[in-house]
């Protein structure tokens, strides 16, 4: 009898226990990585950087301001270089037929305060990337950071992520110089993603605008280019509490950041907030149609700006620009200048000791669907100064008049510097009691917790970027609720 193999007797003893042969598959790994909020809040709680860099970091902004070769100028809209307005429809184009065009927009919405309106849009189809890659150092996370100039930032020079380009400016369409650190985004061989999403920009100004929103940690040694620096999620939290310091794309980066949740408890389930926003969505009726810029109803056009006739809202201006160290180190553009400072605020209460703060279902024109979570306020009190009782706002007059001891966060944040002129927001998070903001609030409005915000924030256009503003600010004070 001949003797069995060892293959002959592994086949034999699968058949005896009913398995099947050893065999290699795939290698499976955890959904979710268990460490990473441990060690972002590590870095959170981290004052001071392990690198070299500004010891001052506002100072170091100051001087890059005061010796940096910047100037933005506003001009007549036909000395505009390369862009100009369409003869047949008065949209302010660019004559590479990139970049972004200004055009009007027709808004119907049945269950607003303003049933109809139209307005000038910016349509820019093409999605951006707004990037902050991440190393660490002595064992904390470092976020890598760059000084950027922007011509609408009220004092040009702000912190913005380490990537922060259009596909225009990182494809060169312009001609300039490479976008910085732009290959730790587009290429997958050098770096872990921690956190990817495409997010909404300004649904009021913009039309179907989406950004990626990227945080990638970084596989190797990063050198450090000149205008950037490492800093601690600590420190960028401090720098949160100051006006005008870190800008917009930073903001809205450092909100999709998997924090965990110091308490899963909340007043209404997940489950039951989806379906609530769900059915938000699914009851306003809201129509857009673009229209021509020249035949856009109450704006009209002048050698410097196109306006609105009764002066609210906002005007489009065209600037020209000088910045020595940006890709391209001149250019014109037009721009959208508010008419007047906005206001975003989240009411905020504690139930049962948990922090909820006051989400609005929130309609604006340029969604891509819809409706998306906003502040409990997000106004220009200017634009709604003609109106009384009713036809006010929900809870507009509460946050203005809010007195210092129930303020929870107060800073002017700018809005994006690089199609928004002078664009800023008094962001606000407010103490309010039942009687000023009741547990069972108006329709539109609800009660959720940051944490649930931050799980909402994982998906796109969920939350809006004024909300996603104040949930980096809820994040940085959050050791002071």
């Amino acid at each position: 009898m001949t003797a069995p193999t060892a293959a002959t007797a592994a086949t034999a003893t699968a058949a005896a226990t009913d398995a099947p042969a050893a065999a290699v598959g795939p290698r499976l790994r955890p959904r979710a990585d268990e460490g990473l909020a441990a060690r972002l809040a590590r870095s959170a709680a981290t004052p001071t950087a392990a690198t070299p860099g500004p010891k001052d970091l506002l100072g170091w902004l100051e001087e890059l301001r005061t010796s940096g070769d910047f100037r933005v100028d506003p001009i007549p809209f036909e000395e505009l270089g390369g862009w100009s307005f369409d003869t047949e429809t008065g949209d302010l184009k660019h004559a590479s037929g990139r970049f972004f065009t200004v055009e009007g927009l027709r808004v119907t919405h049945e269950q607003g305060v303003f049933p109809l309106w139209e307005q000038p849009i910016i349509r820019q189809p093409e999605v951006g990337i707004l990037g902050i890659l991440v190393k660490e150092f002595d064992g904390v996370p470092h976020f890598l950071m760059q000084a950027k100039m922007e011509p609408g930032n009220p004092n040009l020079v702000q912190l913005s992520p380490t990537v922060q380009a259009t596909r225009s400016n990182y494809t060169r369409v312009h001609r300039g110089a490479d976008v910085k650190y732009i290959d730790y985004f587009v290429r997958p061989d050098r770096g872990r993603v921690l956190a990817d999403t495409l997010q909404s920009e300004h649904g009021s100004w913009f039309l179907h605008k989406s950004n990626r929103n990227m945080l990638v940690e970084a596989v190797g040694e990063v050198p450090l280019l000149d205008g950037f620096c490492w800093l601690t999620l600590g420190q960028i939290n401090e720098l949160l509490r100051h006006s005008n310091t870190i800008n917009m794309d930073a903001r809205t980066v450092l909100s999709c950041m998997p924090l965990a949740d110091p308490d899963p408890r909340a007043l209404h389930s997940d489950t039951e907030l989806l379906s609530w926003f769900t059915a938000e969505r699914a009851r306003h009726d809201v129509h857009t149609e673009r229209v021509p810029l020249a035949k856009t109803a109450g704006w009209r056009r002048g050698p410097y700006a196109v306006e609105h006739e009764e002066g609210r809202y906002f005007r489009v201006v065209a600037v020209s620009v000088r910045a020595a160290n940006r890709e391209v180190t001149g250019w014109s553009q037009p721009l959208f200048e508010p008419v007047a400072q906005g206001v975003a605020a989240f009411l905020t209460r504690r139930f049962d000791g948990v922090r909820h703060v006051l989400a609005h279902a929130r309609v604006e024109g340029g969604f891509l669907d819809t409706v998306e979570l906003g502040p409990t306020v997000q106004y220009t009190p200017h634009n709604f100064a003609h109106l009384t009782g009713d036809r006010r706002p929900p809870f507009l007059d509460l946050v203005l008049a809010a007195p210092r001891s129930r303020i929870r966060y107060e800073a002017v944040h700018a809005e994006e510097g690089g199609r928004f002129l002078n664009a800023e927001s008094r962001y606000l998070l407010v103490e309010a009691d039942e009687d000023e903001a009741p547990l069972d609030p108006p329709p539109g409005f609800r009660w959720v917790t940051p944490g649930q915000l931050t799980s909402l924030v994982r998906h796109g256009h969920y939350v809006n970027v004024q909300a996603r503003t104040l949930l980096a600010c809820l994040n940085a004070t959050a050791d002071d609720a």
